[in-house]
């Protein structure tokens, strides 16, 4: 499933209203802008780790990435960049998988290669060795208040979540993948033989948990990230 969409979903109009009115940029946003009317940044507009090479410093009433942080070789150094983006009384909004929600004690990424970070919120340790703390990381900022700080777990399945993989985990994941591709796939059967999909689908993921196996919910609706919201202050204005 798309995360960008989903987290449309939690977020409602009146958070668009608020915070993505003035002049958006959007960080990673491929095809799929937070608002139609953001200047999009992504790889066809150059290097994310390097922005302020782009851009130029306090242009943004907003500054907006979704799942793009845990892609960056330096976090805070690219943090800091973005930052500067801002202009004084904006806002930045990163939005990030949640290590435990996601990963889920395993690292590198079981579910996407790609990842170079993981991000946390509330405990100060982690079993993860390329850890972040997003609270930690914005206090670090220049005149930045935090606005919101929140775990979303919209869908998120708890009886399901596990940490970290047992000896025969990959084994059972990648037989788990194909149960549950059958079982979508013969969904109109199994409606005939009066045989609940979503029931059965539970059953084998709970069954591949118990197993050892690791199961990937963002799949499908659930969200298992962290989003923060940071003002910059602005001695002139208060406009939140």
């Amino acid at each position: 499933m798309d995360e960008a969409s989903k987290t449309e979903k939690i977020r409602g109009l009146e958070f668009l209203e608020k915070y993505f009115s003035g002049k958006v940029l959007d960080i990673g946003c491929g095809n799929n802008l937070v608002v139609p009317t953001a200047d999009p940044f992504d790889r066809a507009q150059g290097d994310a780790q390097n922005i302020l090479s782009y851009l130029s410093p306090e242009t943004y009433d907003c500054v907006h990435s979704s799942h793009s942080l845990e892609h960056m070789g330096d976090v805070p150094n690219v943090l800091t960049q973005w930052w500067q983006l801002v202009k004084p009384g904006g806002v930045m909004i990163i939005v990030v998988p949640d290590e435990d929600l996601y990963e889920q004690g395993v690292w590198p990424s079981i579910f996407n290669k790609e990842h170079a970070a993981t991000f946390r919120f509330g405990k100060s340790e982690s079993w993860s060795p390329v850890s972040y703390d997003l609270g930690e990381l914005s206090s670090g900022l220049p005149g930045a208040e935090v606005i919101s700080l929140e775990r979303q777990d919209r869908g998120y399945d708890y009886s399901l979540k596990s940490h970290g993989l047992s000896k025969m985990g990959k084994f059972i994941m990648r037989l788990n993948r194909s149960i549950i591709k059958r079982l979508k796939r013969k969904k109109k059967l199994l409606q005939i033989l009066r045989l609940n999909s979503e029931t059965l689908i539970y059953r084998v993921n709970l069954i591949s948990v118990n197993l050892g196996a690791l199961i990937d919910q963002t799949l499908e609706e659930a969200v298992a990230q962290i989003q923060l919201v940071l003002r910059k202050r602005d001695d002139k204005s208060s406009p939140f």
